[in-house]
């Protein structure tokens, strides 16, 4: 059986979770307080946010899916959720013990702040199942730390500084899980090699067929869907391995075959343009010209 949970506000899921509701819109949750879990008898349930929840997950007493992965979790594990993602979880029937801490801020509490601008560069928000982040024994400390300072401010009471401490803490918070992500790009870095191994043969293979004279450009969307990966996550792996973003390692081998494609006179650069992917010529020309510095043909007047 299958059963559909629906929070919409943080008193919903505090109420799950046998916490009191010290501030509408921010809760930081101790999961051994919540009751045993057998989901109605539901082997698999789906769960729904209507706000940012951020999930320290310390033992593995289910399986947490989205899309069609499952979570990549251990204990001392950071799962992110954003409004308006659905979480599968899935369990063996028996009734079990919650175990972990999470944070959960709806959107409305950042409202003016400087953590609604910067919110949606926090891109582990949109990261795969299997992109989770793994946080050491001294990460945990600071991670739980972040937490108890927000906790500290919901139990002193809501007044005029509130928003901005709490909001303030959260930032700070996902700051450092900015800098922990960074930190496993490189502790996963012989993985993270063979994934920029599997880009360019992807790029290679893509360019060497007909895909884009039927298909256009592939953005960067294709090649993380093709290596199973978000795009975010994609993106910043391939900027942290190499200090380019991933649109300009596409664009850098499409320029070096554009080059080697002038030297054939008997093709115009219209005709290069369109087998190159290019819906428009000019767009083709304007970028050659801004990467090498001349334009297509007096590239090739060059040489």
């Amino acid at each position: 059986m299958e059963g559909m949970y629906r929070f919409e506000t943080i008193n919903d899921y505090n109420l799950l979770n046998n916490h009191k509701t010290l501030h509408p819109l921010v809760s930081v949750l101790d999961m051994a307080q919540a009751l045993p879990r057998d989901w109605d008898g539901n082997k698999k349930v789906r769960l729904y946010f209507g706000f940012y929840c951020i999930f320290l997950k310390e033992m593995k007493e289910c399986d947490l899916r989205y899309g069609r992965q499952y979570y990549d979790y251990q204990d001392g594990t950071l799962v992110f959720v954003s409004p308006g993602q659905i979480m599968d979880v899935e369990t063996d029937g028996t009734i079990y013990q919650p175990k972990g801490h999470v944070l959960a801020f709806h959107p409305d509490l950042i409202h003016g702040t400087t953590l609604a601008q910067s919110i949606d560069s926090y891109n582990f928000f949109g990261y795969n199942s299997n992109e989770a982040l793994h946080i050491s024994d001294e990460e945990r400390e600071i991670v739980m730390d972040c937490f108890a300072k927000i906790h500290y401010e919901l139990k002193k009471g809501v007044d005029k500084h509130s928003k901005k401490l709490i909001a303030s803490n959260i930032e700070l918070f996902l700051n450092y899980c900015d800098r922990f992500y960074d930190r496993q790009f490189i502790t996963r870095d012989n993985e993270n090699k063979g994934i920029l191994e599997k880009f360019e043969s992807l790029m290679k293979q893509y360019f060497h067929s007909d895909a884009p004279q039927k298909y256009g450009l592939p953005s960067v969307s294709y090649f993380a869907e093709e290596l199973h990966l978000s795009p975010n996550y994609f993106g910043d792996l391939i900027k942290n391995e190499t200090g380019k973003s991933a649109k300009d390692h596409i664009q850098d081998h499409i320029i070096e075959i554009a080059k080697k494609k002038t030297f054939n006179t008997e093709k115009s650069v219209s005709e290069i343009a369109y087998e190159l992917g290019f819906k428009y010529p000019q767009h083709f020309s304007r970028l050659f010209k801004k990467r090498v510095g001349y334009s297509p043909n007096e590239y090739r007047m060059l040489n």
